[in-house]
């Protein structure tokens, strides 16, 4: 099997992304269309207003297929830290280090531009992606319950200061 490729965007990768989110979600988790339209949206929006010299995307091809994505959003990195999101392996392509590939990218993309911390949001029951941030120093810092996406979940936190 060829070696893992990485790069940034091309065409048609909002809508890969958004699908593979959606896809995965309802498959393992239940959720419902406002969780869809929600990623297409915001994703969207970032990249309407990227910024190379403050944001970061990195996309994982395997075979030329997507294998996987995650984005540093730093539009509030000075007051509320870098926000990493959309990171997500597709299911066939999970533990070939592709997901640790793509975290350390985003950690050093941080580091690199002297980034105060950086957090995200997640939910409980994401065991390999928690693996993954815990093994990078990210830490828990909050969590609540939460209705959204036509279900109930713990919302989770979890920020790395640089």
């Amino acid at each position: 099997m060829k070696d893992t490729e990485y790069g940034g965007y091309y065409p048609g990768l909002i809508g890969k992304i958004t699908e593979v989110h959606a896809v995965y979600y309802n498959a393992h988790w239940g959720f419902d269309v406002s969780f869809e339209t929600q990623v297409g949206s915001e994703l969207s929006d970032f990249l309407i207003e990227f910024d190379a010299n403050r944001d970061g995307l990195w996309v994982a091809k395997r075979n030329g297929m997507f294998a996987g994505s995650v984005a540093i959003d730093g539009r509030h990195a000075e007051s509320e830290g870098a926000r990493l999101r959309w990171f997500i392996v597709v299911p066939v392509f999970q533990g070939l280090g592709i997901g640790k590939n793509l975290i350390s990218r985003a950690c050093k993309f941080c580091k690199h531009q002297r980034y105060p911390k950086v957090y995200l949001w997640t939910f409980e029951g994401l065991d390999a992606a928690r693996f993954l941030y815990e093994e990078k120093n990210f830490r828990l810092c909050e969590e609540h319950e939460v209705d959204q996406w036509g279900q109930h979940i713990r919302e989770q936190k979890f920020e790395l200061v640089l």
